[in-house]
């Protein structure tokens, strides 16, 4: 069993719509905290967004889901897992950025997440856009190159914009390979679609072994079919997840700053999260949740109930590896 200080606020003992919000309505222990080094899963918020190329907003992701995590329950509707009496899963809080300045935010992430291993905390990150990713890896990374299972309407292995701006949400996972943070043969891209420039992220794919499967080949063989070859390129090494909100269809998650017409329902988009139970984790993120582009809410409220499908694969998967928390 968790230790009862990290279990959420429940709806019964305080109204959802009262208190300060954080990620599920559980406790804020930033790095400090006396209560850090008992963390087993840590949800933090990466605020930023100056790699966005066209739509902007999603720098406002975090705050936003945070509110609507709120409506949150302790325990997963359809397979029981409750997942914060499973491990200690706490918010740190924001891992600050520049906005003014990228390589700095680069260099502050990847600062922030080099802490996390010492304390033996499993990172769940909440952006921002794609290149977020980047610096989380490159501290998860430090020791060997992880695996990737990639929910994207796009590849995001592009070279370069705007004549060789090699820092944008279009480009993570190339540089990710690049620096030998990600093993390519064990890297898996899911829902790729939509119209293109070029092919050259799709080459680059090809000629370095990573597995993209479009999202026709998605639906032509269906969420289990796509998953079990999923599980089995990731393997029994560290695996990182990374899900994008345009991997859903825009019918669903409007709020985001690249739609791409034809993807997944809100329940698919749960599916393939329930079909990564056992894998051995080393972090996962959600990003590119955009607010401006969605005031409704639908869209921070999907993702927040995605991030808790993934602690509900998650946490079984780090109780069983590390034992019961103390």
């Amino acid at each position: 069993m968790a230790d009862a200080f990290f279990q959420p606020v429940s709806g019964f003992d305080l109204p959802r719509f009262a208190g300060v919000p954080t990620f599920m309505r559980l406790p804020h222990v930033p790095p400090g905290h006396d209560r850090f080094g008992d963390v087993d899963i840590g949800l933090i918020g990466l605020p930023w967004d100056a790699g966005t190329t066209n739509r902007p907003g999603p720098r406002h992701a975090p705050r936003q889901i945070r509110d609507y995590s709120t409506m949150i329950r302790a325990q997963n509707g359809h397979t029981g897992v409750r997942p914060f009496e499973l491990v200690n899963c706490a918010d740190l809080g924001d891992s600050g950025p520049n906005p003014a300045n990228l390589q700095d935010t680069l260099d502050r992430y990847t600062e922030f997440y080099r802490n996390l291993a010492p304390a033996g905390i499993t990172p769940m990150s909440v952006g921002g856009d794609h290149l977020n990713s980047l610096p989380v890896l490159r501290a998860l990374a430090a020791e060997a190159p992880l695996g990737m299972i990639h929910f994207d309407s796009h590849t995001d292995l592009f070279h370069s914009y705007f004549g060789g701006q090699m820092y944008t949400h279009g480009t993570p996972f190339r540089r990710a390979i690049e620096e030998g943070l990600l093993d390519p043969k064990r890297v898996v891209q899911i829902g790729i679609r939509g119209t293109a420039y070029d092919s050259e992220d799709r080459d680059f794919a090809t000629a370095n072994g990573v597995r993209v499967i479009p999202i026709e080949e998605f639906f032509q063989r269906g969420v289990e079919d796509v998953m079990s070859e999923a599980r089995e390129i990731a393997g029994t090494l560290p695996v990182y997840i990374s899900y994008d909100i345009d991997f859903v269809d825009p019918a669903f998650a409007p709020g985001t700053g690249t739609p791409e017409i034809g993807g997944p329902n809100s329940y698919e988009a749960i599916q393939v999260i329930r079909e990564l139970d056992g894998l051995n984790f080393a972090g996962a993120d959600l990003v590119e949740v955009s607010p401006p582009f969605d005031q409704s809410g639908g869209t921070a409220y999907l993702a927040a109930t995605l991030i808790f499908e993934m602690l509900c694969v998650m946490a079984p998967a780090i109780a069983g590896k590390d034992g019961s928390p103390s």
